[in-house]
């Protein structure tokens, strides 16, 4: 189910709820009306359907994109071109803003894929054919005195075609409609998901073609919890970049959303500026 939000969106509620919420990216607001880090196989990384195609529904290309095209030989059509393509956009620990630090291990390859099973459990398989590359990097803020740490981790993923990077969109919003709880590990969960998509073009939506966030719960074994989720993903091209931040006690929505956003939008930067054309 979907319902109409404002600024254009179009918002997602598990449980058979909609909710209002404003998704902006550079800058990106975020605010709620309901209440309620690479170490994860799930919500840091999203497969594509292995037989591709175009997407449907509130993640469709099919608005004119806000971002000019980009110049065809700068897009990768090789895994080689692709690896190097996300290690000039994927974020650092910088990225983020200060205080945030590399956690181990730092960087995962592409020899798995995070999937989403029929009964809401998150394992790994093999990369979809329609991957050329992708690659996810841990961080966290480190606990302090009264704070617990807060987890991160930024994803990019290099598909072969546009159609193959908005159809990963368009699966993204329709597993938090399945699965508004998803078991990350044996000893992590989130839940209460609610999903949001705005389309570029759309308002002030002008540094992606496609952007999307999800916001919940989240409670592990270490950690405690339930603490605040929070999820954003977006679509340049064929190229799809993401970032997860993982609440603890002590620590507000608010830092959590901004540290997310912060890197979310410098890895947009970054990718428009490696793939535009050149004057």
């Amino acid at each position: 189910m979907g319902c109409q939000g404002p600024l254009g969106a179009r918002w997602f509620g598990g449980r058979g709820r909609c909710v209002a919420l404003v998704l902006v990216i550079v800058p990106v607001l975020l605010a709620g009306c309901s209440g309620g880090g690479g170490d994860s196989p799930g919500t840091e990384n999203r497969k594509a359907p292995a037989g591709g195609g175009r997407s449907t529904g509130a993640a469709t290309g099919s608005s004119t994109p806000a971002l000019p095209e980009p110049d065809p030989a700068r897009l990768p059509r090789t895994r080689a071109a692709a690896l190097d393509l996300i290690g000039r956009v994927i974020a650092g620990p910088d990225s983020f803003g200060p205080g945030v630090v590399k956690r181990s291990p730092y960087e995962s390859g592409a020899v798995t894929w995070p999937v989403l099973g029929p009964d809401c459990v998150w394992t790994q398989q093999e990369p979809a054919d329609t991957v050329l590359a992708t690659r996810t990097r841990s961080f966290e803020v480190p606990a302090a005195q009264g704070k617990g740490p807060v987890r991160l981790a930024a994803v990019v993923t290099v598909h072969r075609s546009r159609e193959d990077a908005e159809w990963e969109m368009a699966e993204s919003i329709e597993e938090t409609m399945r699965c508004p709880t998803q078991q990350l590990t044996a000893d992590e969960q989130i839940g209460g998901m609610v999903a949001a998509a705005l389309l570029g073009g759309e308002d002030t939506q002008r540094n992606s073609e496609d952007a999307l966030t999800e916001v919940g719960e989240y409670r592990s074994t270490e950690l405690g919890g339930p603490h605040h989720y929070s999820w954003q993903q977006a679509q340049t091209y064929q190229v799809t970049v993401a970032v997860t931040g993982k609440g603890a006690e002590g620590r507000t929505e608010e830092e959590v959303d901004a540290l997310v956003t912060q890197a979310q939008a410098t890895m947009l930067v970054r990718l428009e500026s490696a793939v535009e054309k050149q004057s």
